[in-house]
């Protein structure tokens, strides 16, 4: 179904940084309209998403119980915040919501799925529930349709320390900061961070794993710019006033290298903080694979080398 107004071009987030890298939190406070993006990848990214959901619901919906108001509750703020914001392919009469961009209409008084599923097939970001306890946020339901390279399944009812006892750097730098911000978050206020790596893999569904080495020899410095994408997450915390759950987003963006090296200061940009990236960092993100092709395509972009 055609929109019946042009939808916004997708936002290009170059959130990474040339030199050494750096971890942090990176929060910045954002107006809570900006919960969600929408934009021209909605029609391909939302068809994917009912998709995964028909064909993989156990691996992109779990939830604990004891969740369901705050389920219920994210629904609640996006069928408000939808035909709000974006009135011209949302509308909202009574319990009723429609989706014109998908021809769908919702019965939000009898819903034919979960609420937080529903959540998940209106909007691009996938949807993550955050249980605040002694031990930490706890990670109590998702709609996790993008992953990047890890399991919902396996990750549901772990606090967040837990989940991310893999990442580099993670428990020494930034564990008790995130555990202590969770519980700081103001009601209704909204906060943004991105986070960044590179694929050889245009998939959103990101299932192959993490800490590749072995080369892929499809890859060159000649066709790197079609063969490489930037995987941008934009990530969203908000505390939900009724539950008390924290609401964490996940708007994920794919841009081709290509796409990104046509202004040679971003193709300088990206070399180097690929260059710039510790290499048990690189390992994680599964960079090693095509890293020289990559940075002999950037290198040849930018004009020299460095």
């Amino acid at each position: 179904m055609d929109a019946p107004v042009p939808l916004p071009r997708q936002a290009v987030h170059l959130s990474f940084e040339p030199g050494p890298y750096r971890m942090a939190m990176g929060l910045v406070a954002a107006d809570p309209d900006e919960l969600i993006e929408l934009d021209e990848q909605y029609p391909a990214e939302m068809a994917e998403r009912r998709r995964l959901l028909a064909v993989r619901h156990g691996d992109v919906f779990a939830a604990l119980p004891g969740s369901e108001a705050a389920r219920r509750e994210v629904l609640a703020v996006l069928a408000n915040l939808l035909p709000r914001r974006f009135a011209a392919w949302f509308g909202r009469d009574g319990a009723r919501l429609d989706n014109r961009l998908t021809g769908e209409s919702w019965d939000l008084d009898a819903l034919p799925h979960d609420p937080l599923e529903v959540a998940g097939r209106l909007v691009q970001e996938d949807l993550c529930l955050l249980r605040l306890t002694p031990d930490g946020p706890v990670l109590d339901a998702a709609v996790l349709c993008f992953p990047s390279r890890w399991s919902l399944a396996e990750k549901l009812g772990q606090p967040l320390a837990m989940i991310h006892r893999r990442v580099p750097f993670y428990g020494e730098r930034l564990a008790r900061p995130v555990d202590r911000l969770m519980p700081n978050l103001r009601d209704g206020k909204l906060v943004v961070r991105f986070n960044w790596g590179m694929t050889d893999d245009p998939a959103l569904y990101a299932d192959s794993r993490k800490f590749r080495r072995e080369h892929n020899p499809e890859v060159t410095a000649a066709n790197a710019g079609e063969k490489v994408w930037l995987r941008v997450e934009r990530q969203t915390l908000r505390r939900l006033p009724a539950s008390g759950a924290v609401l964490f987003g996940i708007r994920t963006h794919l841009y081709t290298v290509g796409r990104l090296a046509a202004d040679p200061r971003v193709a300088g940009d990206l070399a180097s903080a690929v260059r710039g990236l510790p290499e048990e960092m690189a390992l994680y993100k599964s960079i090693p694979p095509f890293r020289s092709a990559l940075l002999e395509y950037l290198d040849g972009k930018k004009g020299v080398l460095f």
